[in-house]
């Protein structure tokens, strides 16, 4: 295909690594099946040949054969192209939030619908800045920091994931959100000063919100139930709850109400030795000062 005398070349799997379909998630395996066939009775309506439409839209005619078949994932860009070649108006192109759902990991988007429910979330990390508390930049460099590491693809796949949990902020009327972070992490440098910086500069607006906790657990303290690693509770408005914990129940998600009475045991334990609120604001406030 030639775009003002010059040949394009036309896009391969090569050229979009991880956008395969999860095996393992059958809500998405549905829903890119249906994008596909769609796309591909659209394009056979209009007397369309794969190959030739694949060149309209910049892409391999392979490429397009497995995207109608169900078995890649379609870019948002490549559906607003189909709309446009097809003639579509629109329709093709109003598939794109569910195809990007699709692209969060299961256990992720799973999370996710489980926190926008939540009425109380609390959430005690010893490693890292908690998901949900995480700037663009800072999400991106821990991520990346994976060994082996992910494709840049599956990096920004998995920053859009992280990022769009952070909903439940601006949820109306808003959750009840409490967190107890450990020192450690908050004085870890990552992706650099600039961004260390924008990440405490974000701690301290979410700590402000009227409806959340932040506690810092000072590194200097006792031992403490938090140190086998994190744990996350859910509670809902009909009553129910879930858990997870990384040194618990082999960190499967529960909603057991014994197993957790357990988690919750643990969780008020943390809170009880971390510093106050107003505490760890200042502790914050003080890092920052510190460079």
């Amino acid at each position: 295909m030639s775009v003002d005398g010059e040949v394009r070349r036309l896009r391969t799997e090569a050229d979009e690594p991880g956008w395969e379909v999860d095996p393992d998630d059958e809500w998405g395996l549905a829903v890119v099946a249906t994008v596909g066939r769609q796309l591909r009775l659209r394009r056979e309506a209009v007397g369309m040949r794969a190959g030739d439409f694949g060149k309209a839209v910049g892409y391999g005619e392979d490429l397009v054969y497995k995207i109608e078949g169900g078995k890649r994932i379609p870019r948002p860009e490549y559906l607003d192209r189909a709309d446009d070649v097809l003639d579509a108006g629109g329709l093709l192109a109003a598939m794109k939030d569910d195809v990007a759902k699709v692209r969060y990991p299961k256990k992720v988007r799973d999370l996710a619908q489980m926190e926008a429910r939540a009425v109380e979330i609390g959430v005690y990390e010893c490693n890292i800045i908690a998901g949900l508390l995480q700037t663009p930049e800072h999400a991106r460099s821990v991520i990346r920091a994976a060994q082996p590491p992910y494709s840049l693809d599956d990096v920004e796949r998995m920053v859009a994931a992280r990022l769009a949990r952070q909903s439940v902020f601006d949820r109306d009327p808003a959750p009840s959100i409490h967190f107890v972070l450990e020192e450690a992490p908050l004085r870890r440098q990552v992706g650099g000063t600039r961004a260390w910086r924008q990440q405490l500069e974000r701690l301290l607006e979410v700590g402000r919100l009227h409806y959340v906790t932040l506690q810092v657990m000072p590194t200097n303290t006792e031992a403490h139930p938090g140190l086998d690693g994190r744990i996350e509770l859910l509670k809902f408005a009909d009553g129910t709850a879930a858990g997870r914990s990384d040194g618990a129940f082999n960190g499967r998600p529960i909603t057991d109400p014994k197993q957790l009475h357990i988690l919750e045991l643990r969780y008020g334990t943390i809170r009880a030795q971390a510093l106050s609120s107003r505490e760890s604001l200042e502790f914050i406030e003080q890092l920052l000062g510190e460079t």
